[in-house]
């Protein structure tokens, strides 16, 4: 391995956290800075790409380290991931507007999950998301990096996968949230409550009025919920769910 040179610092990271480099850093899983004495390893780590909730230890020359030490030129930064499972802040989880089909299957599962295209439109203010996050006690949920480097930021995370089922396994193995299936309204995050059959009649299709029994309305959007053509695809995301929080 070639020494770097001693007005540089090398930040070296866990292999969790290589998607996290630049593409041309990722493969050797580090990332060569010009030294700067007044930069501390926080700074030095998103400098490198890697926003400091992604962060667990922290060591300089194997010595453990805060993240507002200054290492000296030429030295070498190890980064290790958050440890998991993390906390669940009091608010739940709040999602940015690339992460809806997330946030279906996260609000089937019974977690509290903050999203709304309309509220969080495509161009939206990075910082009204961040205030929204603080305002309501929740940890932001993205695949922004730029977004989770924000100092406002009380608690986020990056959401690692390319599809909807496997950013929801990083999440649940990350937070290992208490999941409480079909709980929550999936359109809006409302907690339905249970109604009389003859008081959604009008607003059943015929078969449904003949074979379903159960029903709930949500009081926030209106919707109605019943057992129905979806039931067996929704078992088996709750049931892969319920492995992923117990492994």
């Amino acid at each position: 391995m070639v020494r770097p040179p001693d007005a540089a610092v090398t930040v070296a990271v866990d292999d969790a956290l290589r998607p996290l480099l630049p593409a041309r850093d990722r493969a050797a899983g580090r990332r060569v800075l010009a030294a700067d004495p007044d930069a501390t390893v926080g700074h030095l780590v998103q400098a490198a790409g890697v926003p400091l909730t992604e962060v667990g230890r922290l060591l300089v020359d194997g010595v453990p380290v805060a993240r507002d030490a200054r290492p000296r030129p030429g030295a070498t930064v190890a980064v290790r991931p958050v440890p998991r499972p993390q906390p669940v802040p009091p608010g739940g989880f709040l999602l940015d507007v690339g992460l809806g089909a997330l946030a279906r299957r996260m609000r089937l599962l019974g977690l509290d999950t903050a999203w709304s295209p309309e509220a969080r439109a495509a161009d939206a203010d990075d910082a009204e998301l961040v205030a929204a996050a603080v305002a309501e006690d929740r940890v932001l949920l993205t695949q922004d990096r730029g977004l989770l480097m924000r100092r406002a930021l009380p608690a986020g995370a990056w959401v690692r996968g390319a599809a909807p089922d496997e950013h929801l396994a990083d999440v649940l193995d990350r937070f290992r949230p208490a999941l409480a299936p079909l709980t929550r309204c999936p359109a809006c995050n409302g907690v339905p409550v249970a109604v009389d059959a003859a008081a959604v009649a009008a607003e059943l299709e015929p078969g449904t009025r003949r074979t379903a029994r159960d029903f709930s309305r949500c009081p926030g959007c209106g919707r109605v919920y019943w057992r129905g053509a979806h039931a067996r695809r929704i078992d088996a995301l709750v049931e892969r769910a319920r492995r992923l929080t117990a492994g």
